[in-house]
C-alpha cells in the first residue's frame, strides 16, 4: 500500500521506517524542511537503536522519501498517519491538540475522498470523534505503545494491536496496512473511537500508578526501617500484582507518562469524573526527586554547597536521548542552584542536556565526572553505571558517597569497597563506616 505519515519526530520516524519495513511505500511529511531533509538523507536527530539502519535501508531503496508538501502526500497515500504531538497546554494540564488539528486539516484538504486519515497521537478521549465529524474524509484511530529504546521492535512485533474504528471497510484498510504483524498472531482489539483513544491513556496512568505506588511504599518503608527491595519481590512473586515496574527510585520522567497522566485527569474533570488520584501519582513521583536532594544534603553533612557532585545520567530512562522531564537533571539542577558544582555524564544524552541545562558541568566520561566527586548519584540506569568497579571508583573520588536513584546496585559491594552507601526505600547496609 501507498501510506504517508505527518509528523516525523520520535514516533512519526519510526512508523514511517517500520511502515516501510513491512512492505509499503511510505512518504514522510513534516512542516520543518531541515527535518524531512536529514531523514531524507538517512539522518536521525535522536537516539534509537536500530532504526538509522532502518532508515538508511528503505530511503535508499526508495521505498521511504520525505517531503514538506501535503499536496504531495495527499496524492501519493492511500492511507495517512497522524503522529504529531500533543504537549501538556501551557494554561492548564490539559493536552495541546493544535499540532494534531492542524495535521488533519492539511492533510484532509488534499487527500482523496476515499482516504483514511488515521489518529496515533495520544489524545484526549473525545478528539477522534469529533475530527470524524468535521471532516468528510474517514477517520480512524490507531494508538502507539512504543516504548523508547525498543521503537522497532514495539512496532514490528507488538504486544497488541487497538484499530479504533467506525466502520468496517476502516477496519479492513488497518488489516491490509498491518497484516505482516497480525499474521504472526498479535492480538487485535477493535473498538468504538473513546476505547481506542482511552486504551493509551488508561494504560500510561496504570504504568504510572504502579511505579508511584512502589515508591509510596518505599516512603513508607524509610518511615518505618523496612527494605523496598524485598517488599517488591515479595509482591512481584503474587502473579495478580507482577513484579514489572515495581522498582523503587528517582521515579518516571519522559515526553509521555507525566505529562499523559494530567492530560487524562483533566479530561476526566471535563467529563465529570474525578481522577483525583492520578494527581497523587504524580505528587508521589515528584517527591522522590526531592528525597534524592535530601538523601544528598544528609551525606554532605547537611549542605551542598561547595560540594563536588557527580550525576549518572541525563536521559529519563536508559536506550534513549531524551531528556524531557528528566529526574537526573532535576535533581542535578536543584543542586546547583544550592551552591554544589555538579557534573553530569550520560552515554547518549549529553548534547541534549548542554542545550537544556548550560550551567551544569558536563564530563567526558563516568570516570571523569567522578573524578574529585564528594558524592556519586546514580539516576538513570545505564548498564555502564551498574557496571562500574567500587573499589576502582572509590579511588577516583574525594569522598565515597553514593545515591543509588534506581535501586539496582549492589550494595554490599559498594560498602565493602569503603562507599557510604543510600538507596530510596532502603535502610542503610550494615557494617558501613561512618
Amino acid at each position: 500500500m501507498r501510506l504517508t505519515v505527518i509528523g516525523t519526530g520520535y514516533l512519526g520516524a519510526t512508523h514511517a521506517a517500520c511502515m516501510a519495513e513491512l512492505g509499503h511505500e511510505v512518504l514522510g511529511v513534516d512542516v520543518d524542511p531541515d527535518k524531512a531533509a536529514a531523514l531524507a538523507a538517512g539522518q536521525v536527530p535522536f537516539h534509537e537503536p536500530g532504526l538509522p539502519e532502518l532508515l538508511a535501508e528503505h530511503t535508499a531503496s526508495g521505498r521511504l522519501r520525505f517531503t514538506t508538501s501535503y499536496a504531495e502526500a495527499g496524492a501519493f497515500g492511500d492511507v495517512h498517519f497522524v503522529c504529531v504531538g500533543t504537549p501538556q497546554r501551557a494554561d492548564s494540564e490539559g493536552a495541546d491538540l493544535t499540532y494534531v488539528d492542524a495535521a488533519f486539516a492539511a492533510i484532509a484538504a488534499h487527500a482523496a475522498p476515499d482516504a483514511l486519515l488515521v489518529g496515533k497521537s495520544t489524545v484526549p478521549v473525545g478528539t477522534a470523534g469529533r475530527l470524524a465529524q468535521t471532516y468528510d474524509t474517514e477517520v480512524a484511530w490507531n494508538p502507539e505503545f512504543l516504548r523508547e529504546g525498543f521503537a522497532i521492535e514495539d512496532t514490528l512485533r507488538p504486544d497488541r494491536l487497538v484499530f479504533g474504528v467506525g466502520s468496517a471497510r476502516a477496519e479492513t484498510i488497518l488489516r491490509e496496512v498491518y497484516a505482516p504483524v497480525l499474521a504472526t498472531g498479535t492480538p487485535l482489539v477493535t473498538a468504538d473511537f473513546p476505547t481506542a483513544e482511552l486504551v493509551k491513556t488508561a494504560a500510561n496512568a496504570f504504568l504510572a500508578t504502579k511505579i508511584s505506588f512502589i515508591n509510596a511504599m518505599a516512603e513508607v518503608c524509610e518511615a518505618a526501617g523496612g527494605d523496598v527491595g524485598t517488599l517488591a519481590q515479595a509482591l512481584g512473586h503474587d502473579d495478580r500484582i507482577g513484579a514489572r515496574f515495581l522498582r523503587a527510585g528517582v521515579g518516571f520522567g519522559g515526553g509521555c507518562l507525566p505529562k499523559d497522566i494530567r492530560a487524562f485527569a483533566h479530561r476526566a474533570d471535563e467529563l465529570g469524573v474525578s481522577l483525583g488520584f492520578l494527581r497523587d501519582v504524580d505528587a508521589i513521583n515528584m517527591r522522590r526527586r526531592d528525597r534524592v536532594v535530601e538523601l544528598t544534603r544528609e551525606l554532605c553533612g547537611g549542605a551542598v554547597l561547595g560540594a563536588r557532585v557527580a550525576v549518572l545520567g541525563a536521559a529519563f530512562k536508559p536506550g534513549s536521548d531524551d531528556i524531557r522531564d528528566s529526574p537526573a537533571l532535576n535533581v542535578a539542577a536543584r543542586l546547583r542552584l544550592d551552591g554544589a558544582e555538579v557534573n553530569v555524564y550520560d552515554p547518549e544524552a549529553m548534547d541534549n542536556a548542554r542545550k537544556a541545562f548550560p550551567l551544569l558541568g558536563y564530563a567526558v566520561s563516568a570516570e571523569d565526572a567522578l573524578r574529585g566527586a564528594d558524592i556519586v548519584l546514580h539516576l538513570t540506569e545505564w548498564p555502564q553505571f551498574r557496571a562500574l568497579d567500587p573499589e576502582r571508583a572509590a579511588a577516583l573520588v574525594n569522598r565515597p558517597n553514593i545515591v543509588d536513584g534506581r535501586g539496582v546496585l549492589d550494595a554490599d559491594r559498594w560498602t565493602a569497597a569503603g562507599w557510604r552507601f543510600r538507596a530510596l526505600g532502603r535502610p542503610a547496609p550494615r557494617g558501613e563506616k561512618a
